[in-house]
């Protein structure tokens, strides 16, 4: 991705968690960023492809991928790192941004929503089997509805309606729980020892 949509794609992610999608248009973020709404618009064809373009770089920054050609991490630390981004993300995002992404952009909410979720499932099912083959995941785990599984859960982690409490604190039981049903004794071990230098 180009440097300069990068930019201005930070640029609003900034402000969109302050103010909110509906507040911010594109002659402030063009001031905000010291640019030109003609150079702004070089990049983006409206406000629409604006949203539509920061909520994609973001899933793609919150990708497993990155983690992937680490040698040096296996299936549980690209886990712990994860959710270690997911869970920052999630904690600084302004309640009003989900509002008005799902009241004023439902057509992009809903492709989002997909794609996230697709994304999701394919980094966990990957996820699980290599953490079969490295020995830390039980051979037994059915990968697809465990899977699929932790997709349903964290897509209704926002639901206040059953359980009342922070993001943090339900975001951190539903990872131990997925953690500790799919590791085997090695990888529970293994998980214990990593647990507290990535506690938020």
């Amino acid at each position: 991705m180009e440097q300069k949509l990068v930019t201005i794609l930070e640029g609003a992610i900034k402000l969109f968690k302050k103010y909110g999608l509906r507040s911010i248009s594109m002659d402030e973020l063009a001031l905000s960023l010291g640019m030109s709404k003609k150079t702004l618009y070089q990049y983006v064809s409206n406000k629409e492809d604006l949203v539509k373009k920061v909520l994609e770089y973001i899933i793609d920054r919150n990708s497993l991928n990155d983690f992937e050609d680490n040698p040096n991490l296996n299936a549980i630390d690209m886990l712990l790192q994860i959710s270690h981004v997911v869970r920052i993300e999630t904690v600084e995002m302004n309640p009003v941004v989900v509002f008005d992404l799902h009241k004023y952009y439902p057509a992009i909410y809903h492709d989002i929503f997909v794609k996230k979720r697709e994304m999701i499932y394919n980094q966990m099912y990957s996820n699980f089997k290599r953490g079969i083959s490295e020995g830390i995941y039980r051979k037994d785990v059915d990968i697809d509805m465990f899977a699929r599984l932790y997709v349903k859960n964290l897509m209704e982690i926002h639901d206040p309606e059953f359980i009342n409490a922070s993001f943090t604190r339900i975001f951190n039981a539903m990872f131990d729980i997925q953690i500790r049903a799919i590791a085997n004794n090695k990888g529970l071990t293994y998980y214990e020892q990593k647990l507290q230098p990535l506690t938020i």
